[in-house]
């Protein structure tokens, strides 16, 4: 017989601020959420912090018994739920993007970044492994962000899970704005027709891919995100910049100020729960701010198999290059020089 289980995806705003603040507003989400009758909340990638790309991300990563892992232990515990959500965590030496799951009797499963997009790169590094959480909700796979657009991820929980969990933050960066301090701007509409075929790609990623893998994999899908505006400087602006002049040579007139170059964006509307067939049940809409939504999602008696072929991620190719290619390799020198700590 099959299960019904309550999920909620929940949206915090993206600014950074300081981290009691965070932590209060994402636990008032949360404690909403349980009293709603959630068994499992999502909260947004890097909830904890807010989004951007800074130096200062550095010293805000935490060790795996920090205070926002410790918050998540104990909010679960006392609520009675699972409770999910991804944080800078320095792990010897290095950083990662973590995703942590706690179930209330205090166990923990973690998720590391497997494909950080384009600029994440020169703030933490990758790991290559997927993570099942073997629950008493059931047997949950998990993923962070853009992720979500590698097929092989995907087909490596193929016939392991009952549900799918991704936490995410994406910067609209399909749209873009750039801009200096003298008040001048680029927009995504003067940076050519390359840039211009990236236009639509975050619907392809983040609702498309999910829902269609999903649907192969005959699973429930949660998805969790941030709400508000990236306004951001950049890692190692001049060397992105020069990037993008082949594609848009006419922009060579801002070059004498592009170290001073910041990028503004909304945040892409990824919170959304959908069914083992792929139809979405409930979503968020950046303009509803901090809230969340819950909806109860089936969980078959017997461990769902995928349905046939698994179809390819409807994803450009130059999606992929830009991230995990060109914005990837601008951005290593970043995170060479971070700062060391002793274990």
């Amino acid at each position: 017989m099959e299960k019904r289980i309550s999920l909620a995806t929940t949206q915090l705003d993206v600014t950074p601020a300081p981290l009691a603040e965070r932590l209060a507003r994402a636990e008032s989400l949360v404690t909403r959420a349980a009293r709603a009758g959630a068994q499992l909340v999502a909260l947004p990638e890097l909830f904890n912090t807010g989004y951007a790309y800074r130096d200062e991300n550095f010293a805000l990563a935490e060790t795996v018994d920090g205070p926002t892992a410790q918050w998540m232990k104990q909010v679960s515990s006392r609520l009675g739920i699972h409770l999910a959500g991804s944080l800078l965590l320095r792990d010897g030496q290095d950083i990662y993007n973590a995703l942590l799951l706690y179930a209330p009797d205090g166990r923990v499963w973690r998720y590391d970044k497997n494909y950080p997009w384009g600029w994440e790169r020169a703030y933490f590094r990758e790991r290559r492994a997927i993570t099942i959480a073997e629950t008493d909700l059931g047997s949950i796979g998990m993923m962070l962000c853009w992720d979500m657009a590698h097929a092989e991820l995907w087909q490596q929980y193929a016939g392991k899970v009952d549900l799918m969990l991704a936490c995410s933050c994406p910067p609209n960066l399909s749209q873009p704005i750039y801009h200096f301090p003298d008040g001048s701007q680029i927009t995504g509409a003067q940076m050519g027709p390359v840039f211009a075929s990236m236009r639509q790609a975050e619907l392809q990623v983040f609702a498309d891919t999910p829902a269609q893998q999903c649907a192969w994999l005959g699973v429930p899908f949660i998805s969790s995100t941030a709400c508000g505006q990236v306004d951001t400087p950049l890692p190692n602006p001049m060397g992105s910049f020069l990037g993008f002049l082949p594609a848009a040579p006419w922009l060579v007139g801002h070059l004498p100020k592009v170290g001073q170059m910041k990028v503004r964006a909304g945040v892409v509307e990824a919170a959304r729960i959908l069914a083992a067939d792929g139809r979405q049940l409930a979503g968020l809409c950046s303009e509803q701010g901090e809230t969340f939504v819950l909806s109860e999602v089936a969980i078959p008696a017997e461990r769902p198999q995928p349905r046939g072929k698994q179809p390819r991620p409807p994803v450009s190719w130059i999606m992929y290059f830009v991230s995990d290619t060109f914005l990837t390799s601008v951005s290593l020198g970043t995170y060479a020089r971070r700062p060391l700590y002793n274990e």
